[in-house]
């Protein structure tokens, strides 16, 4: 079995298929220009137990952790960010690169192994990168001069309570901070905000809080996610989903399972695929 080949497993029948462009396959972009709103998706990397963060080494923060961690995983999370319009993160995401404990979300320009994936965006006349759509309540951050440099639209989504002085700060930095609540963020509005900017493919890309928000306003359509077979334990941790309990609970149907026997030095990982 050629190290690039995986096995489908659901839709039956199994059949093997090729890892590179598995999620390229999955054709994203169709169903922003179908639904007539943001189709909005997520990927996270767990353990067996569930884990998808842990405390950095130095004590400050979470970090994915590395015995998770994998090129096959991360070529795949690239080819997802690489069909988004706009990628949803958080203030921590800009502190953390300030810091330089973040890197790049989209990686098709600095790293040789993903520069398919910029002729790709490039070939569907998309810019370079995504734009950025950051979710805050603190708006303790700053927004680097690179990112708007480069030409991307930074988008602030916060709250009617936030502090106005930092909202303001932040407008002259980004340019642009829209009120999508009135005391949290509200999954919806946040999502209806990015809808009437023109964005229809809308990538979660940061952590299980701003899940929990948009998966408690019914306005996540696909989740993604990767197994890998390694049990890790400790606390704390962060999990897929972190919040008050989600009444009702949210279904969500199976839309695609793949088994890849090569990761982890023969350990494995599943790659699963879920829909509303």
């Amino acid at each position: 079995m050629d190290a690039d080949t995986i096995w489908q497993l659901y839709p039956t029948p199994a059949r093997e298929t090729p890892l590179t462009g598995l999620y390229l396959r999955h054709d994203l972009r169709q169903h922003g220009a179908a639904l007539g709103r943001p189709f909005v998706y997520t990927n996270y990397v767990t353990s067996i137990d569930g884990r998808i963060a842990i405390p950095r080494s130095e004590g400050k923060g979470m970090t994915v952790p590395k015995d998770t961690a994998n090129d096959r995983d991360w070529r795949l999370f690239q080819e997802l960010a690489v069909q988004a319009d706009v990628i949803i993160s958080s203030g921590r995401y800009l502190r953390d690169y300030a810091e330089g404990q973040a890197q790049e979300i989209l990686r098709v320009y600095d790293d040789p192994r993903f520069a398919d994936l910029g002729r790709w965006r490039a070939e569907r006349g998309l810019p370079p990168y995504p734009d950025l759509a950051l979710v805050s309540g603190s708006l303790d951050f700053s927004v680097p001069e690179f990112l708007t440099q480069s030409g991307r639209r930074v988008v602030i989504l916060t709250h009617g309570a936030a502090d106005r002085e930092r909202a303001r700060r932040l407008e002259n930095e980004a340019g642009q901070v829209i009120v999508a609540g009135e005391r949290d963020v509200s999954g919806r509005q946040a999502v209806e905000a990015l809808g009437r900017l023109g964005y229809r493919t809308v990538y979660m890309a940061t952590g299980p809080r701003v899940h929990h928000l948009l998966l408690a306003d019914d306005v996540l359509d696909r989740l993604y996610t990767t197994v890998a077979h390694r049990l890790l334990g400790g606390q704390p941790f962060s999990s897929l989903v972190e919040g008050e309990l989600l009444r009702p609970a949210i279904g969500m149907r199976l839309h695609a399972l793949y088994f890849d026997p090569h990761a982890l030095d023969g350990l494995g990982q599943q790659f699963a695929c879920y829909e509303r």
